[in-house]
């Protein structure tokens, strides 16, 4: 998996919706994770860039609640955005577009890889981008 690492821009994100869950203690957490994208899509049918599914304010590890924000560039200086540090390293996973649970299979090996420790994660700010020719990709913060 690549890793990068080059000094680029801080890319701000508007944020269109938000919600706070938990993979492993959350029952209502897949209705929140749809609610918060199906909430968001009015707005995203108006987009002509990428959409990025935020995972930031993390409690501790990948066990602990964390929040999804759904979002989308942004060059606007308004106070509702996220700013990720593109010269922060972070490691890219790519998913498999073609597979409706490409995105869920993904996050699975990167919760393996962290299991194994092979994957150091920082738990700062980590993103999903979903890009407008039908590529979708996750970036992993690294410590």
């Amino acid at each position: 998996m690549p890793v990068r690492t080059q000094k680029e821009i801080i890319m701000r994100l508007q944020k269109i919706q938000s919600t706070r869950t938990n993979n492993f203690k959350d029952e209502q957490m897949l209705e929140k994770i749809q609610g918060v994208w199906q909430a968001s899509q009015p707005h995203l049918a108006q987009q002509q860039g990428a959409v990025y599914g935020v995972y930031h304010e993390y409690e501790s590890d990948y066990k602990g609640d964390y929040s999804l924000t759904i979002a989308v560039e942004t060059d606007g200086e308004d106070a509702d955005h996220l700013q990720v540090d593109e010269s922060a390293a972070y490691q890219v996973f790519p998913v498999d577009a073609a597979d409706e649970q490409g995105v869920i299979k993904a996050w699975k090996t990167i919760w393996k890889q962290e299991e194994e420790g092979s994957l150091q994660r920082a738990y700062t700010l980590d993103y999903e981008k979903y890009s407008t020719d039908g590529t979708k990709t996750i970036h992993i913060a690294l410590k």
